[in-house]
Parts: C-alpha cells; sequence; structure tokens
C-alpha cells in the first residue's frame, strides 16, 4: 500500500514537472517567433501593416476560436489535444522556415500557428488541475507561471540573438524544435483527463459553456471582471513605457534593460513564492489586492519619475502582477467543474488577449493624445480603482452570505 502510494506521488510529480517544462517550452518558443519574424517582414516590405498583420494573425485565433477549442479539449482526452496540436505546429513552422520571401506565405502560416495556440493552451492549462489535484494546485500554478515568465525572458534574447546573426530561418527551426519538445513531454505524462459528463446534467455540447461557468459564479466572476478590466488598461501601458523611461526620464540603453527586469523579477517572485503563501479561503481576496498592488506599481512612477523609485515601484507593481495570475488560474480550477476546465481556460485566455488586443490598439492613441507620462497613470490608475470596487463587491457579497447562513442556522428568516 505504502509503495503504491510513494509511486503515485512520484508519478505526480513527475508529470508537474513535465507539464510545468512544457509551458515554459511554448512560451519561449512563442516570443522566439515573433522577434525575427517581425525584423524579417520590416526588413523585407518596410510596412507597419505587414508586422501588425503579423500579430493579428498570431494572436487573434485565441480570441475567435476560444469557444471550439474549449469545447475541443472538454470532448477528447487532452493530453492527445496538446501532442497532436504540438506536432502540427511543429511542421508549420517548419514550412515558414522555408517560405520566408512570400509575405502571404509568411501570414498564412502564421495563422496556421495561432490557430494552433489556441487549440494548445486550454488543453495545457486544463491538465494542470488533473495533475496537480486541488491539494497542490496554487503551488504547481505558481510554478507554471514561473515557466512562462522564463520562457517569455529567454524567448525574446533568443530571438533576437538569432535574428541579429541573420539567422531567421535558423530561428524557425528552433522554434519547430520547441513544439516537438512540447509534443515529447505530453507524450510522456502518465496522467489522462478523459471527457466527464458536466455537472449536474447540462447539456454541455454548447461551447459557450466555459465564459458562463466563469461567472456564474459571484466570487470568481467579481475576480475576472476586475482581472478583465484591469488588462483591458494596463497593457495600454506597453506602448507608453518606451517614451515614458526615453524621453520624460532619459534613461541609457543599460537602465532601461533594468527597469523592465525589474518588473519581471517581481513576477517570478510573486508566482514562486507570495502565491504560495495565500491561504485558501483568502485566494479570491488577495487575487483582488494583487491586482491592485499592480496598478499602483505602474501608475506611481509616473507621479514621481525618479529611476531608483520606479524600479522599486515596477517591482512591486511586478510582484502583484505574478499572484494575480497565479490565484486568477487556481480560481478558476478550484471553482469550475472539472468537465469543463478546457472550455473555462479557453474563455479566459480569449478574454486575457482580446483585452490585450484592445489596449494595445488603443495605447498608441492614448500616447499620442495624453502623452507617455498620462498614459501611464491612467493605464496603472483605473486597474486600482477597479479592484477597489472589485472588494467592496466580494465584501458584500461574503457578508450577505454570512447573514444567510446565520439565519439558516438560526431557523429564523434573513433580515432583509
Amino acid at each position: 500500500m505504502r509503495a503504491a502510494t510513494w509511486h503515485r506521488r512520484r508519478a505526480d510529480r513527475d508529470d508537474a514537472r513535465l507539464i510545468v517544462g512544457a509551458v515554459g517550452i511554448s512560451a519561449l518558443g512563442d516570443f522566439l517567433l515573433w522577434i525575427p519574424l517581425t525584423l524579417h517582414l520590416q526588413q523585407m516590405t518596410g510596412s507597419g501593416v505587414a508586422v501588425a498583420a503579423l500579430m493579428i494573425c498570431l494572436w487573434a485565433p485565441i480570441v475567435l476560436l476560444a469557444p471550439a477549442a474549449g469545447l475541443l479539449a472538454d470532448r477528447v482526452e487532452t493530453r492527445r489535444i496538446l501532442i497532436c496540436a504540438s506536432l502540427a505546429q511543429a511542421a508549420v513552422a517548419t514550412s515558414l522556415a522555408l517560405a520566408l520571401d512570400s509575405v502571404p506565405a509568411i501570414l498564412a502560416l502564421a495563422a496556421l500557428l495561432g490557430v494552433g495556440f489556441a487549440v494548445a493552451q486550454p488543453a495545457e492549462f486544463a491538465l494542470v488541475p488533473a495533475i496537480a489535484g486541488k491539494r497542490r494546485l496554487a503551488a504547481v500554478n505558481g510554478q507554471v507561471e514561473t515557466a512562462r515568465y522564463l520562457g517569455m525572458t529567454a524567448g525574446p534574447l533568443i530571438g533576437g540573438g538569432l535574428a541579429a546573426a541573420g539567422g531567421t530561418t535558423v530561428a524557425m527551426l528552433v522554434n519547430a524544435t520547441t513544439f516537438a519538445c512540447v509534443a515529447l513531454a505530453a507524450v510522456l505524462l502518465r496522467t489522462r483527463r478523459e471527457p466527464e459528463a458536466d455537472p449536474a446534467g447540462e447539456a454541455g455540447s454548447r461551447a459557450r459553456d466555459g465564459l458562463v461557468h466563469l461567472f456564474r459564479d459571484r466570487t470568481l466572476g467579481t475576480v475576472l471582471a476586475v482581472v478583465f478590466v484591469s488588462l483591458l488598461f494596463m497593457s495600454a501601458s506597453i506602448t507608453a513605457e518606451v517614451f515614458f523611461l526615453k524621453e520624460d526620464m532619459g534613461v541609457g540603453d543599460v537602465a532601461y534593460g533594468v527597469l523592465f527586469s525589474a518588473w519581471t523579477a517581481g513576477m517570478v517572485l510573486g508566482a514562486l513564492v507570495v502565491s504560495r503563501r495565500v491561504p485558501g479561503p483568502a485566494i479570491a481576496a488577495a487575487a483582488l489586492v494583487a491586482v491592485g498592488v499592480q496598478g499602483a506599481g505602474l501608475a506611481l512612477p509616473a507621479a514621481l519619475p525618479l529611476v531608483v523609485l520606479t524600479g522599486a515601484l515596477w517591482f512591486v507593481g511586478g510582484l502583484g502582477h505574478g499572484v494575480k495570475n497565479v490565484l486568477a488560474r487556481t480560481l478558476i480550477g478550484e471553482r469550475v467543474p472539472a468537465p469543463l476546465h478546457g472550455r473555462a481556460f479557453a474563455a479566459y485566455n480569449g478574454l486575457r488577449n482580446g483585452a490585450e488586443l484592445i489596449a494595445l490598439a488603443a495605447g498608441g492613441v492614448l500616447v499620442a493624445a495624453l502623452g507617455a507620462r498620462a498614459t501611464l497613470a491612467f493605464a496603472g490608475a483605473i486597474p486600482v480603482l477597479a479592484a477597489l470596487a472589485g472588494m467592496l463587491a466580494y465584501v458584500r457579497g461574503a457578508a450577505a452570505s454570512l447573514g444567510l447562513r446565520t439565519a439558516a442556522g438560526s431557523g429564523r428568516p434573513p433580515i432583509g
């Protein structure tokens, strides 16, 4: 009996390492891809429209195909989906390496890669609760998010290095290799996430059920609404940051890199260390606080643009960012029924990417209209206000639930 338990726990730990590694490699490959491709298109066409079209082809399918991709993840054994999607992406990336002299071919193949992202990402994240279980879900989510951040950091560095060396073809082949590595990790997984009947006898054939369940639960819906609003405004800062640092603060290239690294370092610490110390009953409240901390870390440097202070505040903001991402995924894993995890995570990815696409487009307009410093203040202040409103709604909801339980326990009807 003890031997069987030991082997099962070891298998779970091995699977956790595999899925963490797969997510990290996947993020590295995604970000390794777009740096050389954007540079290649810019040099080839000199057109900002072509570069923008590439981004749309890569990321729009995640938003547009979220309902169908989520339903697929809940209707087919999830590990099998990840293997097939990753192998297909490896083949498309290899084809891309051979089609770099044609803009239409690049965009068409990029769109196919985007479809692969849309299918693979819900499968990856639906496997995490199946592997971790409720007891270890927050810890494994922290490791998954940390692996994503490391991949997102290393990918542009490697991609930029390959592009600088004139190796766009090599970069595409390296990207194809990352997809093959993800497929291999999925093959080695022992955990299986088989399709299950949907809860409460629901029809379960509706692709929109994932989105419905994200907001059916009051606590989860409150947190995700605040997260969505924060992304809708905070991602506008991406356009403003370079102008703020270079023009308003006058920092050099080294300081520029260090300041961005401070945010990333905070994200890693928040995801890997801080989020694991949040007790289960406090996850929703802590996620709302983390959104507020993230926004404040972005907005306050605009009020007092000093390099050292900006670095410290961006570190704190990144810490809130990392905590928020882990706790939001943990809440989804805990509060959405397991048979709907594929659709729920697909809907969450679609909402996040949709908000970021809108914010990126709006960021340029805001910088032109308000200036970088005001845009940064605006992009951070709105999420702080959203977090405060969300916390007020959460406290009222918790108080109402407590009153109902107290009244039910005493045998009296609830007051009001």
